[in-house]
């Protein structure tokens, strides 16, 4: 191996740093991916310029104005909001979606409306992710596409007529939202209908028909599991991008299993995000927690005990959620998260992999991860590229000396910094965990 690439992966390599005692901070988390990737996709099918408040700056979002750029939609990111500026989308176009799921399942139905050829891959992970249903429904609306999986082609003609449409999108609410959102670009609108097992992360679809709400645009959702886009304008883009509250979650966890005070400024009292749903989790596990003013804070209980719960809503809580489990007095079980595999890795694989590979006591069935208590000791924490399998492994680290993770960067995916600002809760200046 050159010296190169010895010095590369010496620097991603990250002692996870351990908690000198309770923890008593502020943390500032920016933006939502997931609403900042929903605010970009609107915008750039406005009657008229956005300026996007509070986006937040990390390789999703960056892949995003990116695919955009590539068809023809000014994006300028320059200052500290974005600003987007609405144009005919146009090939031919390559587009890269990296490791985000938002990206790959978000553009395409977009990118059907461009005239010309427009080619869609991304990182070699991303790959292996559920594609298929979403392009099947493409094709069902009429646009051809070579290709079943990343890397495709779509040969597009200038528009999609639109229509309505039935699929199975219990791997991923992404299928759903990324038709969703393009929908009022097609002629005669779209009616979508799942028919499988329940739709994971239904608040991930609540999110997206608020946001095409709050653009104008008309949705109906009166009918369970079937949604109908109105075609029509899109207003410009107005309302500020709410706090990541999934992002938020591992520093919050941090309070729970060390003890002591996190608190998050900026929290919404009303919200589609999913990460709202920690805060009554924390509370479940004896937690106190208070909303006031705006700052959510939490303060950990004397005792951590396990938890039983179905995360099907939440489930990309889950890796947090494994690392409290996996410090807990009791035993854990996350039921409803089977699809989770699908995700940046096999998520569920991923968990028991690292947790036993510390010595811990986990195992997973098809829907299901289940932990019990065991002695921790350090190693290696794996992140699988996975940004947030990173940030469990540095929950694990507070009270395990020796966790290294291996790949602390692809926490850039979502949120760029995590390092440092895990450090500066710590008081770790440095970031050496010494």
């Amino acid at each position: 191996m050159s010296s190169s690439l010895t010095a590369a992966a010496a620097l991603r390599d990250w002692p996870a740093p351990v908690a000198a005692g309770a923890v008593n901070g502020t943390v500032s988390v920016p933006g939502s991916k997931s609403l900042s990737n929903r605010a970009l996709i609107l915008a750039a099918q406005a009657t008229a310029p956005s300026v996007l408040e509070g986006v937040l700056r990390s390789r999703d979002s960056a892949l995003m104005a990116a695919g955009l750029r590539a068809l023809g939609v000014p994006v300028d990111d320059s200052g500290p909001d974005w600003a987007v500026t609405p144009a005919p989308l146009r090939g031919p176009a390559q587009i890269d979606t990296g490791l985000a799921g938002t990206v790959m399942r978000f553009l395409p139905p977009l990118a059907a409306t461009a005239d010309g050829a427009v080619t869609v891959d991304g990182d070699p992970a991303a790959r292996k992710r559920p594609m298929g249903e979403i392009l099947r429904a493409l094709r069902v609306l009429g646009v051809e596409i070579d290709g079943s999986g990343l890397p495709f082609t779509l040969q597009g003609k200038g528009f999609v007529t639109g229509g309505s449409v039935t699929i199975d999108a219990s791997a991923s609410s992404q299928f759903v939202s990324g038709l969703l959102l393009a929908a009022p670009s097609f002629r005669r609108g779209l009616t979508v209908q799942h028919d499988g097992t329940p739709v994971p992360s239904l608040p991930h679809i609540e999110m997206t028909v608020q946001a095409l709400r709050s653009v104008g645009v008309q949705v109906d959702d009166s009918d369970p599991n079937t949604w109908t886009v109105v075609p029509g304008p899109v207003d410009p883009w107005t309302q500020p991008i709410e706090t990541d509250l999934s992002n938020a979650t591992p520093f919050l966890a941090a309070a729970l299993v060390i003890g002591g005070t996190v608190r998050i400024p900026r929290w919404p009292e009303h919200t589609t995000q999913p990460g709202a749903a920690f805060a009554d989790l924390a509370a479940d596990l004896g937690a106190d927690v208070t909303l006031r003013n705006g700052t959510l804070s939490v303060t950990g209980p004397d005792r951590l005990p396990g938890m039983d719960i179905d995360a099907h809503d939440f489930s990309e809580l889950a890796p947090t959620l494994a690392a409290v489990a996996a410090l807990a007095d009791g035993p854990s079980h996350l039921r409803g998260i089977g699809h989770i595999r699908g995700h940046e890795t096999d998520r569920l694989a991923a968990l028991v992999d690292n947790i036993t590979g510390l010595g811990g006591d986990a195992d997973a069935d098809a829907d299901a991860l289940h932990i019990r208590p065991a002695r921790l000791y350090g190693g290696t924490w794996r992140a699988f590229a996975d940004h947030r399998m990173a940030t469990a492994g540095a929950i694990i680290g507070l009270r395990v000396a020796g966790v290294v993770v291996d790949d602390i960067d692809c926490t850039a995916k979502t949120l760029p910094g995590f390092a440092a600002m895990w450090a500066d809760l710590l008081g770790d200046r440095d970031g050496s965990g010494s």
